[in-house]
């Protein structure tokens, strides 16, 4: 046991000494020739001052990040807690800790043993992961669309699999050789014992582990899996703590029953829904537009109905027991469901629908808007309506006409005597589309960044090749073949930075950014209030 939490020490050390390498990057900036590739070229004191900002902007995005995806594994473990294959085991196992130990320390030391077993368990899978991909992988998964279609296509096998399609399970052998070495004692067979209930619970927390890694590395962090799994692992391993310290609470939990399946097949109905937005990243990076807002918000609707009539008991599947009534818990949740379903139907004419509006195709994909019918474009802010280089490929946000071509924008911007504001965003970027579905529409922001700024968006996921003759190497020998590609780089090598959303601002004439570059900021009040830093610097 010694050995292996040296072991596990010994790889965490690596992948944080790795990852404070990702962060070190060269001093390098983008020149403005048109279609060449970037050069290097020695960087100022004040763009080196702006760069320091950027890099603690960028640790402090990363850290929230990383909290998020903790208290989304936390959320997971909850969950997984209530699945079929773990809850009927809990009194099973406080019973055999508190029966084979003399006293009730013990009891509770081995209880203790046991979950730090089961999180060491699913931390070194999230590590393993992390070494395995590594931080520039990970980075890419969120705009790969192979990867993107491959975890549609995952997470639509797990959304069968909890509605009863099949069972997910790991090779018996495996299972009866851990089983085996559970009956050892000392710490490896509490150990051991921790990873049978891993492997017997697979069936049912297959896919949520599987989910949320998916999700933990499309976010780009380094850390991303070994954080999701320590709060998943967490939340799992902490009743089993509990329950041993305290086996009187026993009494209050919920007797196992049919209840349990229904919260397996309501996740399932979850799962199917989340699986769209990766087909969705697909759909948008190769400008397919097989799959716009309409009818991803049919299938939504369809989805979250179908889980209502379940809750009602008007659907059942395999596994299903018929209930002899409809509890209290069941009809509230089914009223919240179907309110969500309702909510989700006026999006089918145009309406924001801002609280999910971070996972829905943009609006720029609605086919039929009724709030946008005829809408001049004095109304909207917007002062130049000339038809930018590739404006046919992209799809402009909602009242506003953006450049997609940093040379075009920053030669307009120079013209026009104006700041720039650069917009690094993604197809498959999930702040993105909420800033400009809740932020940008504001009539002060979005008047401040049509009227004064010369707004450039930059896709850093696209895939469309460009021409022969601008596909080029960088210094580094890094490809660039797509507009994403180039795009990235622009970012990476002059910012500082990969994450998106990432806005600049820019002093057209200097190429240095007038105030520290920020990403997402879902307060109005408080990107205003960035914007407008920008202009007092640029007209003191």
């Amino acid at each position: 046991m010694r050995k292996l939490v040296f072991i596990i020490f010994c790889l965490l050390t690596q992948a944080l000494f790795t990852n404070a390498q990702s962060l070190d990057t060269s001093g390098v900036v983008f020149s403005s020739a048109a279609g060449a590739a970037p050069a290097a070229t020695v960087v100022r004191p004040a763009a080196r001052k702006a760069e320091k900002a950027i890099i603690k902007k960028t640790e402090r995005s990363v850290k929230q990040s990383l909290w998020a995806i903790f208290i989304a594994g936390f959320i997971g473990g909850v969950l997984a807690f209530f699945m079929p294959c773990i809850f009927p085991m809990l009194p099973m196992t406080i019973a055999f800790f508190t029966k084979s130990a003399g006293k009730k320390n013990s009891a509770v030391g081995k209880a203790l043993i046991y979950g730090i077993s089961i999180i060491v368990i699913y931390v070194v899978l999230g590590l393993l992961i992390t070494l395995i991909f590594g931080p520039d992988a990970l980075n890419s998964l969120s705009t790969n669309g192979v990867f993107n279609l491959l975890f549609f296509i995952m997470l639509v096998v797990f959304a069968a699999s909890f509605l009863g399609a099949f069972e997910l399970v790991l090779p018996s052998r495996w299972v009866n050789a851990t089983d085996a070495r559970s009956d050892k004692a000392g710490l490896a067979g509490l150990f051991f014992m921790a990873a049978t209930l891993a492997l017997v619970s697979f069936s049912c927390t297959g896919p949520i582990i599987g989910t949320l890694l998916v999700q933990a590395a499309t976010q780009g962090a380094l850390l991303g899996p070994i954080v999701g799994m320590f709060g998943y692992s967490l939340a799992l391993a902490l009743p089993f703590a509990l329950f041993a310290m305290f086996p009187s609470w026993m009494q209050s939990l919920p007797k196992s029953g049919g209840w349990l399946n229904s919260v397996k097949v309501v996740l399932g109905f979850l799962e199917l829904a989340l699986s769209l937005k990766f087909l969705s990243n697909v759909d948008l990076a190769y400008h397919w537009h097989w799959f716009d807002r309409e009818i991803f918000l049919v299938l939504w609707i369809a989805i979250s109905a179908l889980c209502g009539f379940y809750l009602l008991g008007k659907l059942k599947f395999s596994h299903d027991s018929t209930p002899a009534f409809i509890t209290v818990p069941r009809l509230f949740l089914s009223i919240i469901v179907f309110a969500f379903t309702m909510y989700l139907v006026p999006g089918l004419w145009g309406a924001p629908l801002k609280s999910v509006s971070a996972f829905l195709p943009p609006m720029s994909t609605q086919d039929f808007d009724l709030s946008s019918v005829n809408t001049p474009a004095a109304s909207t802010g917007v002062t130049d309506t000339t038809k930018h280089k590739y404006s046919d490929l992209f799809d402009k946000p909602k009242g506003f006409n953006p450049f997609f071509d940093y040379d075009e924008g920053l030669a307009y911007a120079k013209k026009m005597h104006k700041p720039v504001m650069i917009d690094f965003t993604g197809h498959a970027c999930v702040n993105c589309r909420k800033m400009e579905a809740n932020v940008w529409p504001d009539p002060q922001v979005s008047k401040t960044i049509n009227q004064d700024y010369v707004l450039i968006q930059l896709y850093v996921d696209d895939k469309t090749d460009l021409p022969a003759n601008e596909q080029t190497l960088t210094p580094e020998g890094r490809a660039i073949k797509t507009i994403g590609n180039k795009w990235s780089y622009l970012q990476t090598s002059k910012f500082v930075s990969n994450s998106q959303p990432f806005y600049v601002l820019l002093d057209p004439e200097k190429q240095e950014p007038l105030v520290p570059p920020q990403g997402a900021n879902y307060d109005a009040a408080s990107y205003l209030k960035y914007l407008q830093g920008g202009l007092k610097i640029y007209n003191p």
